[in-house]
């Protein structure tokens, strides 16, 4: 019994790891694209962008 819970756990750990790291990498895309459209936004109202914005896109 207690090895068929533990078999059954692996399973569930990937796919949580999988979920986690495909949540943050849609997150990191998101920020990234965040950042673009603020930098773009600051260049149409004619201010400058900081350094940490734009050196990062």
């Amino acid at each position: 019994m207690e090895t068929t819970i533990l078999t059954g756990a692996k399973p569930l750990k990937y796919q949580a790891e999988l979920f986690l790291s495909g949540t943050l990498d849609q997150m990191g895309r998101r920020i990234k694209d965040l950042e673009k459209n603020v930098a773009e936004l600051m260049s149409q109202a004619g201010m400058e962008a900081s350094s940490d914005v734009s050196e990062s896109i």
